[in-house]
């Protein structure tokens, strides 16, 4: 589907956005429009790359989608609700449910140990019961389950960034946002991390947006599609979804680990 094709909301989608645009204040007193009528719409469980040149507009999308900006005009519906209806409360709670997020840099706090940190969400969760032993198994899962009680400082990058991955998952939510999350990693803690996230949005069934300038990274997730011109264009079927389809039915083997 063409990105300017407009996609009908159903409850298969986690994000639409319809007729989007978003500008901001230029040094002369005008607008520097950003995102031109964007329509996006991503299934349940699907997993999306943004890709484009600095400066066209992925982190902006990706900040509308995750209720952390509003669009200048256009509609954004996450879980099916309009996000402009809601008030900053209920934009918290929207993101603290249904939203994880990963950034370029960790963002872990440095005087808490990898369990504290990954825990940080549930703080505000509306059900807390069973939060650890999630935590611990999700950590347990990326191969950080011997270095809970250590603090950032003590970690490798690849093992941050793991970390920031789970506790991005820990409140289980539908949709993971990742902003160049291997932008500061070494290529092979990036590789690690990539094929980690392709592999949690296949196990945990989350729907997965990242942002990245690497296309090998990109061509990972099911459908790429590319910022040109405040436009959003689709580009490819990425590797996953042209394997699923020489494979048919995916048949899990053992289940592998993250390494360092």
């Amino acid at each position: 589907m063409a990105a300017k094709d407009k996609p009908a909301t159903t409850r298969d989608t986690i994000v639409e956005l319809r007729g989007v645009t978003k500008s901001f204040a230029s040094g002369e007193g005008g607008e520097l429009p950003i995102l031109r009528d964007v329509d996006f719409a991503v299934a349940r469980g699907e997993s999306v790359s943004i890709v484009g040149p600095s400066g066209s507009g992925k982190s902006t999308l990706l900040n509308l989608v995750g209720t952390l900006d509003d669009p200048t005009s256009g509609t954004v519906l996450v879980d099916g609700e309009d996000v402009s209806a809601l008030d900053e409360k209920q934009r918290a709670a929207l993101r603290s449910s249904v939203i994880g997020f990963v950034f370029q840099s960790h963002h872990l706090l440095p005087q808490c140990t990898v369990l504290e940190n990954v825990l940080v969400p549930t703080l505000v969760a509306k059900e807390r019961n069973g939060a650890e032993e999630h935590a611990r198994q999700l950590l347990d899962r990326v191969g950080l389950s011997h270095r809970l009680t250590h603090r950032p400082a003590k970690l490798s990058g690849g093992e941050r960034q793991r970390a920031a991955v789970v506790r991005a998952l820990v409140n289980r939510p539908s949709i993971v946002l990742a902003d160049e999350p291997t932008g500061s990693l070494d290529r092979e803690s990036a590789e690690n991390l990539a094929e980690l996230l392709s592999e949690l949005n296949r196990e945990q069934g989350v729907a997965l947006i990242l942002v990245t300038h690497a296309r090998d990274l990109a061509e990972r997730l099911s459908r790429v599609v590319e910022l040109r011109d405040g436009k959003l264009v689709e580009v490819s079927r990425g590797t996953e979804a042209r394997g699923s389809e020489t494979r048919g039915p995916e048949t899990r083997g053992p289940e592998t680990r993250a390494t360092r």
